[in-house]
């Protein structure tokens, strides 16, 4: 005796009419939740279909009704948890407003970018989520010929795209604030390279530290665990240390810390830690990151009502929402010590 491999053959509109003694086209009309049928007939049509293990051709109902309801979501970069943390508030609006999310990531390349958009726009989905997109906006302003689009995290110049942003000039004044407050002067930056709002968060750094009077650092990063690590170590080679130390985000300032601690360096009893985007690993009890917060989950949701909203043809002339930041303290920021590693380092260099 051998066993079919076959997957069953999946009940059809057809086979609920039969087994409710139903026409087919009633048995459509109460799945498409028409107020046209008697209470007796919609009772009788949701039995038979629960009891074949019916489900709904949703891509025909959908075509129908010339929607999807689906959102397509391209996300910068995967391995970084502010994007995850950011889907959590497109899929809970998502949902609440009757769509699904659909979501993919570019992995921070213009050319799988561009692969990823052009999937999301051939599965017919109602509009656009794009986060921290590295494509031009030239190709965004193309797409979003063909579908609604909003862009987080990144201002895009066009009248056809709605964003959402963090203040991030304010995001990085409120960084150096709080190291200067401390007592902090030599104070670097290890910047996000060409990531999404990097130079909003350098320009933010500069204009307050010249703001203070101090000498502006900044070595070139980028937002991953390998240019956090990559900044540290070029900051370390400096002919003077910097004795705190603001990184673009908070995955690159994980990779700083391991640097830091690598060579010899107590967090903050040496050198203190900014990072920025409050997520999950800033949180972690043993690295308590001192962080600059964005509102990751909120501007998740205000990007899914824009969608809905220009999909619905709420608006025509783009919005442009700027969210504001929080600074967070953890553990990774103190007054610096004078007789810290760090400062007998500077002075032996100084010698």
């Amino acid at each position: 005796m051998t066993l079919s491999t076959k997957p069953a053959k999946r009940p059809t509109i057809l086979d609920v009419a039969q087994r409710a003694g139903v026409s087919k086209s009633l048995v459509s009309m109460v799945m498409r939740d028409s107020t046209q049928v008697s209470e007796e007939r919609r009772q009788a049509v949701l039995r038979a279909a629960e009891e074949l293990g019916y489900r709904p051709n949703a891509a025909a109902r959908n075509l129908a009704r010339q929607r999807s309801f689906v959102i397509g979501v391209m996300l910068s970069d995967l391995r970084n948890p502010f994007f995850t943390e950011l889907v959590d508030g497109i899929e809970a609006a998502a949902m609440a407003a009757g769509y699904q999310a659909l979501a993919n990531s570019g992995g921070r390349a213009p050319d799988r970018e561009a692969r990823a958009l052009d999937a999301l726009l051939q599965l017919r989905t109602d509009g656009l989520i794009i986060a921290g997109s590295v494509l031009s906006e030239e190709v965004l302003a193309a797409a979003a010929k063909e579908a609604p689009m909003v862009s987080v995290t990144r201002a895009v110049r066009s009248g056809r795209i709605d964003t959402v942003v963090n203040d991030d000039v304010r995001g990085a004044k409120l960084a150096v604030d709080h190291l200067v407050e401390l007592g902090h002067t030599r104070i670097a930056h290890i910047d996000g390279g060409l990531g999404a709002r990097a130079a909003e968060r350098r320009s933010g750094f500069i204009e307050a530290m010249k703001n203070r009077d101090l000498e502006p650092v900044v070595v070139e990063g980028d937002y991953t665990d390998a240019g956090g690590s990559r900044g540290a170590t070029e900051l370390l080679a400096a002919p003077m240390l910097p004795t705190a130390v603001f990184v673009a985000n908070d995955l690159a300032a994980i990779g700083a810390l391991h640097v830091f601690e690598e060579a010899g360096l107590g967090v903050p009893d040496d050198i203190s830690l900014v990072g920025y985007d409050n997520t999950w690993l800033a949180r972690l009890d043993h690295i308590s990151l001192t962080t600059i917060d964005q509102p990751r989950r909120a501007m998740g949701v205000t990007a899914v009502e824009l969608l809905i909203d220009r999909i619905n043809g709420g608006h025509l002339r783009a919005r442009h929402v700027v969210m504001q930041p929080e600074l967070v303290v953890g553990k990774t920021t103190a007054p610096p010590p004078p007789n810290s590693l760090l400062a007998r380092k500077n002075a032996l260099r100084r010698a």
